[in-house]
């Protein structure tokens, strides 16, 4: 980052926030009124009055200039630093010659150093301005006690408007850590509400494949198809509860009720289901992430597993819960591959502070199984 990059006196707001700028600059430059004085009521006369007269709208030009030059924090201009110098020479220089009220200048380009400069910069900065106007107070005869209030404003306003400056751009990574925060919460729901279509979607629609195969099937007989026909209305339906359930994050997964459909699913598939369930119940936290094991566990049995009995195996003694799925199927050809509603599983067991494993069994079959450890039961 190049030392022009590294100033600004803005926030982000643009030309709002240039407007504010010149607005509490032009505030402060009333105090020029006594430079303006002296050139009015003939204290300045001749070619002094003229050159003063000169060096101060130059002077007043550059410092309106670097005022306005960067247009935000992130947007700092090349202007800026050699108008800041400008600012600082001409100061310099109507302080060393006209003395008196003049010695007010190098005050005004203290307060910028505040607001563009890097802390130690600006110290720097104030330090030599300060020495000028000790110098051009000492070559101009100026009376000791002005001297010192004018030494005590370039360090107290200098200080002073440094801390304004951090406390500026302090507030304005809060501001990028505030959004940066909400982008990725909205990231994240964007993945909660994916990941909850894919489980829903994945496992409804294929009891309605199920259901439309044996529906193909009992074409001879009327009244079994219409009662498959009669499965695939309510799966259907229920398949498009669910899913407006989960985009308003209501949907709670019922680990009892997820089991129930697993029996219904697998029945419809030819696949004897076994179900055993011990130990003490379940705390919400895991019958909620058990539940959701126990859909993507079943809709894999279905669609993958060419299996003819599933069982299903759910323990808890108070401390580590473990739910295992395990069919008797060969599966399909070809290595074995992690599809993305395990994944999503994964990622949820994780969050939960547990393990998943799933793959084939050296005996034949498949096993998934989560294990959640006792920290998180609690």
């Amino acid at each position: 980052m190049s030392f022009a990059e590294r100033i600004s006196f803005g926030s982000d707001d643009g030309v709002s926030s240039r407007r504010r700028r010149l607005f509490g600059i032009s505030v402060g430059l009333v105090y020029l009124v006594f430079p303006v004085g002296e050139i009015v009521l003939g204290v300045l006369t001749g070619a002094r009055a003229f050159w003063a007269g000169v060096l101060l709208v130059a002077f007043v030009t550059s410092f309106l200039s670097t005022v306005l030059s960067p247009r935000s924090m992130e947007e700092a201009s090349p202007w800026t630093l050699p108008l800041l110098v400008l600012t600082s020479v001409l100061g310099i220089v109507g302080a060393l010659v006209f003395g008196g009220s003049w010695l007010s200048l190098p005050v005004y380009t203290v307060v910028l150093y505040g607001f563009a400069l890097p802390a130690a910069w600006a110290l720097g900065a104030m330090l030599v301005n300060l020495l000028a106007v000790i110098a051009a107070g000492v070559i101009n005869g100026s009376e000791t006690e002005g001297l010192i209030v004018l030494v005590l404003q370039v360090v107290t306003l200098g200080i002073l408007f440094i801390g304004v400056r951090n406390t500026r751009v302090l507030s304005y990574k809060l501001r990028l850590a505030q959004d940066e925060v909400a982008r990725l919460a909205a990231t994240e729901e964007r993945l909660r509400i994916a990941r909850d279509l894919h489980d829903l979607l994945g496992h409804s629609l294929s009891l309605i494949v199920l259901k439309s195969e044996l529906a193909g099937r009992l074409a001879e007989e009327p009244a079994q198809v219409r009662q498959e026909l009669g499965d695939i209305e309510s799966v259907a339906r229920k398949a498009l509860l669910e899913v407006r359930e989960a985009v308003t994050g209501y949907r709670q997964r019922s680990l009892a009720e997820e089991i129930d459909n697993a029996r219904v699913v697998l029945a419809a598939a030819g696949v004897r289901p076994e179900v055993r369930v011990s130990g003490t119940p379940l705390p919400s936290l895991l019958d909620g992430l058990f539940g959701w094991t126990v859909r993507e566990g079943i809709t894999n049995v279905v669609r993958h597993a060419r299996a003819s009995r599933c069982e299903i195996k759910m323990t808890f003694d108070g401390g580590t819960a473990t739910l295992e799925i395990m069919d008797d199927g060969g599966g399909e050809s070809g290595p074995y591959q992690m599809g993305s509603g395990l994944r999503g599983l994964t990622e949820r067991v994780s969050g939960a502070g547990g393990t998943v494993t799933a793959g084939p069994e050296p005996g034949g079959g498949h096993l998934l199984r989560v294990l959640v450890p006792a920290g998180v039961c609690a």
